[in-house]
């Protein structure tokens, strides 16, 4: 089984930032894409970035310029870095995982506990 931990939520001033991580463990025998989502009370969970087992990265255009996705493979762990905030950031942040366990031949997706963010003065 894969787990993923994520850490780094909190309540934040608006213009502040926050770097939230994410830990993926278990029989993991490969990672390809992993990814930030976030949903909002009353709206749909959204992309927030991705980043690929290359390290080409995308992100939605409310975050671009403000937020920095990365990754260490050596630690299974993906960030984000959210630098000059907004309230409109306010939401749970779930990451995503796209691995392959020891004991299959497909990549499938995996999905942290998700974090609360909160953007408020």
């Amino acid at each position: 089984q894969v787990q993923l931990v994520e850490s780094g939520g909190g309540l934040v001033q608006p213009g502040g930032s926050l770097r939230l991580s994410c830990a993926a463990s278990g029989s993991i025998f490969s990672i390809n894409n992993m990814g930030w989502y976030r949903q909002a009370p009353g709206k749909q969970r959204e992309l927030v970035a991705s980043i690929t087992s290359g390290g080409a990265t995308n992100y939605a255009g409310s975050v671009k310029g403000r937020f920095i996705i990365s990754r260490d493979n050596a630690k299974n762990t993906v960030y984000l870095q959210m630098n000059s905030l907004k309230p409109e950031d306010t939401a749970v942040y779930y990451c995503n995982v796209a691995a392959q366990e020891y004991s299959g031949s497909y990549y499938y997706s995996h999905w942290g506990q998700g974090t609360q963010v909160t953007v408020s003065s």
